[in-house]
């Protein structure tokens, strides 16, 4: 199906990139589309196990910021795309606004150009994202600004999915889809 989207939600250690990987092995000619940066010792391990517990066949791009852009040449080359996630994608580029006053309305309106560059496309998508609803109020005024902006972009995302899963505890739960 044209632009057919996937998006798997949970909390931290919840089973969603197992449970991405797993629905992205079902595909011929993969793209998995990293958002992390390796910015200190521990992400670099975390990354590196990452790679290697990766299937071999699959190919691996690694974008913390502009994925409308990293992906447009690639639509024609693949037939699944995985991107893991949409947390630190929203992370880096809040952090990359540096306190704009529209930070949450640009993260928005770049996020529905990527779904619409997803839904333009012949390609199945995977896409991976904390779901931040159910934890505390961050003390911080970033944290309050990432957990609102995070929150928005998922609603995006799940509202034009195709199939939303929850994982929680390794099991998931599929959203029924509703429409207004």
């Amino acid at each position: 199906m044209k632009g057919d989207i996937t998006f798997i939600l949970g909390g931290a250690r919840s089973g969603k990139s197992t449970a991405a990987e797993r629905l992205a092995r079902r595909g011929d000619r993969v793209l998995f589309v990293a958002t992390a940066e390796a910015l200190d010792e521990e992400m670099e391990r975390r990354i590196r196990i990452h790679r290697q517990e990766r299937p071999t066949e699959w190919d691996t791009l690694e974008e913390p910021r502009a994925l409308v852009s990293a992906l447009q040449p690639r639509l024609a080359h693949y037939e699944v795309f995985l991107i893991d996630c949409i947390t630190v994608w929203v992370s880096n580029l809040l952090l990359a606004m540096d306190d704009h006053p529209d930070a949450e309305r640009r993260v928005v309106d770049e996020t529905r150009r990527l779904l619409d560059l997803m839904q333009d496309s012949h390609a199945a998508w995977i896409v991976v994202s904390n779901e931040v609803g159910m934890g505390i109020v961050p003390a911080s005024p970033l944290g309050r600004v990432f957990r609102d902006a995070l929150g928005r972009v998922n609603q995006i995302i799940a509202a034009r999915s195709s199939r939303v899963l929850l994982m929680v505890a390794g099991l998931s739960f599929e959203a029924p889809l509703y429409s207004e």
